[in-house]
């Protein structure tokens, strides 16, 4: 028979049945793999089982490791360049996710004359200002300047450019894909941050870009200068004629913006510029860094709680393995005990043991990554149904390695005690009776 053969490679034997893997048909150079796969699927509901529970805990695992890995790399690459945000007085973490991540409700605008200020301070190289109050189908439109494409090192996406002139916007890749603009198309924007605004259809722009991904929060946004958001917003003060010179002078007199983002000249403003900042009626500094990690750590605490569970399940699919494997040696004691009398080393049965093992966990970790991966997509399009953070299936992280090399482990070790059995089977005892 073919395991007689792999066994024994030097004398075959002709021995039916052993280990009650395949009748005789099977192939004559089978190697332990192949005979492996064979004795694993000769219990097919306890092999499925342990399949699905391993790979169940490893997918939950892979799942958490994705989506946490790739919001703290979006956290990062969307603070890049950031040391300060400018706002109106309110929380610190809602000032940040509103004017950084773009993912809450500003709680006002401050004065325009807070850009001069802050730019007139030695210890300040860069103020960005942002003014926010529109949408278009969900996508913010955020009044800016130049500066803010520069922050994220984005680029334009074929022979767009940015906006020169009031009314005219620069689409983020991801906005510029569902709403299907290209360059020349006219759209007017809705009040509020969300979809379903009074829209106001007098004062239309005109796309003149696109930008190419980045990866950031430049995607989600549609762009435009900041007179254009005054412009909509004051379409009383101009009427319905374009906008000039003394138009702009007098939208910008009384104008507000919705914050400001600042980047330090020198280190020594982190100690000094907030408290200054603060000291400023109607204003209030936030740090970045310092309520993000805020944010991280609060989330923190339920990731652990759901890593911990794919730990508990993996746990479980080892126990169920370790119970699986010990009842299969028991079954074979025979079998094995005759080939260990007709010469088969101890070791040549043990790697058959292991091989089984190591099928199982080939098998769940295919299984763990496809749904781990899947789950993490499927989330990605219903965030990005919602306009918010930016998820894909499509992303690897260095821990993949580790998560394999985790599931081999925990297969490897609940087979451990059985494979001991099967390097001590006594041969003499089972052969003279039942045990």
């Amino acid at each position: 028979m073919a395991l007689g053969r792999a066994i024994f490679p030097a004398r075959p034997l002709k021995f039916c049945g052993v280990l009650r893997l395949s009748p005789p048909r099977t192939a004559p150079n089978a190697s332990l793999p192949a005979l492996a796969w064979r004795a694993l699927w000769s219990r097919p509901l306890a092999a499925l089982l342990n399949v699905v529970m391993l790979g169940l805990g490893f997918a939950a695992i892979v799942f958490i490791g994705l989506v946490s890995s790739q919001v703290e790399h979006q956290a990062r690459r969307d603070l890049t360049g950031i040391d300060l945000v400018v706002g109106a007085p309110g929380s610190p973490l809602q000032l940040i996710l509103a004017s950084v991540f773009h993912l809450d409700v500003p709680a006002g605008n401050i004065p325009l004359d807070a850009v001069d200020r802050l730019r007139a301070q030695p210890l300040v190289s860069r103020v960005i200002p942002l003014s926010m109050g529109d949408s278009l189908q969900g996508f913010r439109i955020v009044g800016t300047e130049a500066g803010y494409v520069e922050l994220y090192g984005a680029a334009l996406a074929g022979g767009g450019r940015l906006w020169s002139v009031p009314m005219e916007a620069v689409l983020g890749a991801q906005a510029a894909q569902t709403t299907g603009l290209h360059e020349g198309d006219r759209f007017e924007g809705t009040h509020g941050l969300s979809a379903g605004g009074e829209v106001h259809g007098d004062q239309p722009y005109t796309v003149v870009g696109r930008l190419a991904p980045c990866g950031c929060v430049l995607d989600r946004l549609v762009l435009t200068s900041t007179e254009s958001v005054w412009a909509v917003h004051e379409a009383a003060h101009v009427g319905d004629e374009p906008l000039d010179e003394a138009d702009r002078q007098a939208l910008e007199a009384d104008g507000e913006v919705t914050a400001l983002l600042v980047s330090y000249r020198s280190p020594l403003a982190a100690a000094t510029l907030p408290r200054w900042v603060r000291a400023q009626p109607g204003l209030q500094a936030a740090a970045p860094a310092l309520e993000s990690a805020r944010l991280l750590r609060a989330v923190g605490a339920g990731v652990e709680v759901l890593q911990g569970l794919g730990a508990l399940l993996v746990a479980m699919a080892g126990l169920s393995l370790l119970v699986t494997m010990t009842h299969a040696v028991r079954e074979r004691e025979a079998d094995l005990a005759l080939l260990r009398l007709m010469g088969a080393p101890p070791r040549r049965l043990a790697a058959l043991m292991a091989w089984e093992a190591s099928w199982l966990a080939a098998l769940a970790i295919v299984l763990g990554l496809a749904l781990g991966h899947g789950l993490t997509h499927l989330l990605g399009w219903m965030l990005m149904t919602d306009r918010s953070l930016t998820l894909t299936g499509w992303w690897l992280t260095p821990w993949h390695g580790v998560w394999v090399v985790g599931a081999l482990t925990v297969s490897w070790a609940a087979v451990a005690w059985p494979l001991w059995r099967v390097m001590r089977v006594d041969v003499t005892a089972l052969l003279q009776g039942p045990r």
